[in-house]
Parts: C-alpha cells; structure tokens; sequence
C-alpha cells in the first residue's frame, strides 16, 4: 500500500506545522511535528521537531536556515491576473515551486528544509501566539505516482489518513480522529477532520493535495490549515479560504 502523508499529532507548543509521517514495524503510524514560535529578543523563530509514535513523544531542537520575515518579491497584494483579491489578503507566489496561494495581510512567513527530512515546508502564521496556521510540504515521491489516484480514491485516501492517525481505541487512549468531509476537485484532494488529545483542546483541519513535477520527479504538495477550537471564531474563515485558493502556476 502507498504512503499516506498525514498532519502529526498535537503538541503543547504553537504553531505546528506537518511535516510527514511513515509507517514501522509497530503498526502504529508514526507522526513528525514542526513547531515554531517567536522569540521573545529578536523575533526569529525557535524551532525543533516533535515525534510521536503510538502514544509516546519526544522533541529535539532543529538548527536550520528558517526565515520568519516578508518576502516583497514574491509577496503581493495583487496579481496582475489575479484583481478579485479578497480585502485583507495578499497573494504569496513560489516562482521555484509553481504555485501561489492567498494570505492574510501581516501573518508571518517561514521557509526551511529542516535538517533529517528530505522536505521542504513553509509556513504562514499570526503574529500573535496562536495554534493556528497554514503550511505547505512538498515531498518527492516514487516513480508509480503519477496522479492523486495513484494514492486510491478521495474517500479511501480520506479515510486511510484518519484511521491512520486515530489511537483513541488504544488503553490509555491516544489522540482521537475524526474525518468530516473530503472531496476530489480539478486534480487536487481536500480534506477536512478533526485532531484531539486527551485533556486538550480540539483542533480542526483542513487539507489539500495535489501532485505536479518539477521536470525530474513528481512531487505532492500537502497545504494543510489548522486551528483550535477555542479559535474558530477568529482563524476558521481565514484558514479554510488560504487553503481553498492553492493554485498551481
């Protein structure tokens, strides 16, 4: 069975960005987490990985290029094909990686391929201290996949991801997860579930793929949007509209 590329489970430090997750002996599916946060001096970012297997966590600190600051080359507030630009966004395009997506005006953005993963991911995050953001992975994949059907059908790539990351069944139980809707569009799959630990909060997801080659390989690209429950007021609407507008170029 192919791979499924899955949002890591929660951690205590926001904001969290996926990164990958791959199967082991165990059975269980093991899930890495990127978390990174300001700092308090100089408003670079603190980095490290969190890795989570079954019910056990462990977190070592990343050393990597990581920038947390606006790119006016390639950040904009609109397009000159793009004039329904939402007010209050801007449009972020990768030159590099062919693709452009909406964000909102003043969140942060970071790139970097932490060291140990053969990934790179940039994240889109408030300024303020929240669990809610958005990030985008691009992974290289095999000779086999050719297109999101390689992976099966929206509903069984839906639900293969959540099976995969739900432990609430396990003793003690772990994180708990919930597929609310999915559904096949233009090439890409979207997904929406929910992530929760015991004793924390709810975390809401939503998730698109899709698959383009860079001339070499192909590669998915995984832009996965969260935020707490506690938050949906504020980051639903925003998070849900920045990964609904993912547009390859």
């Amino acid at each position: 069975m192919a791979s499924v590329w899955s949002p890591a489970a929660l951690s205590p430090c926001p904001p969290i960005f996926h990164l990958s997750s791959s199967s082991n002996p165990t059975g269980f599916r093991k899930q890495h987490v990127f978390t990174c946060k300001s700092s308090q001096g100089d408003g670079k970012p603190s980095c490290y990985v969190e890795e989570q297997l079954g019910t056990r966590r462990r977190g070592f600190m990343l050393e990597l290029g990581f920038a947390a600051f606006s790119f006016p080359a390639i950040v904009s507030d609109a397009m000159a094909k793009d004039n329904d630009v939402p007010e209050g966004f801007r449009v972020y395009t990768d030159d590099e990686n062919k693709y452009k997506i909406l964000i909102p005006k003043g969140w942060k953005i970071g790139i970097g391929q932490p060291k140990g993963f053969n990934s790179i991911i940039t994240a889109f995050y408030p300024e303020t201290v929240t669990g809610s953001n958005v990030s985008i992975l691009i992974s290289g994949l095999g000779a086999d996949f050719t297109r999101m059907e390689s992976f099966g059908n929206v509903d069984a790539f839906a639900e293969t991801l959540v099976s995969g990351l739900d432990r609430s069944w396990i003793n003690p139980p772990g994180v708990k997860a919930k597929l609310i809707d999915c559904k096949a569009s233009k090439g890409m799959y979207y997904i929406q579930y929910t992530l929760e630990n015991p004793g924390e909060s709810r975390r809401y997801l939503y998730e698109a793929l899709g698959m383009a080659s860079n001339g070499w390989v192909n590669r998915l690209f995984t832009v996965t949007g969260q935020f707490m429950e506690e938050e949906s007021d504020k980051y639903s609407s925003e998070i849900e509209k920045m990964v609904s507008s993912f547009r390859f170029i």
